[in-house]
């Protein structure tokens, strides 16, 4: 398993898990919930938004956004959901070993 690769379709997934939204809400969803520690560039975030909707993971559809623009909506397909709980099972192993390497670090003399 490599674990970094696909990270970010990773959370792409998670973040429509729960409703359809446009490239820019995805990016903002990522951001907020990370607390600002994730700040995905638009130059990776549609590419990977292509590869799911090309796997099957996600479907678009163009809509009116709240600022009254036409914005494409994602949202996440059945096979998509199926991909997360695989990739979220995963993860979280992976964080686990990595945590378990990492510990506390020794007391300093």
């Amino acid at each position: 398993m490599e674990p970094l690769h696909g990270l970010l379709d990773m959370l792409v997934l998670k973040t429509l898990v729960l409703e359809p939204l446009h490239g820019y809400g995805i990016a903002k969803v990522i951001r907020s919930n990370s607390n600002e520690t994730l700040d995905i560039e638009f130059g990776s975030l549609y590419p990977s938004l292509k590869r799911l909707e090309l796997k099957g993971w996600i479907a678009s559809k163009w809509e009116t956004s709240e600022f009254n623009r036409r914005a494409k909506y994602y949202r996440l397909t059945a096979a998509g959901r199926k991909q997360l709980h695989r990739e979220h099972s995963q993860w979280t192993e992976f964080a686990s070993g990595i945590a378990r390497i990492m510990g506390p670090l020794p007391e300093k003399d």
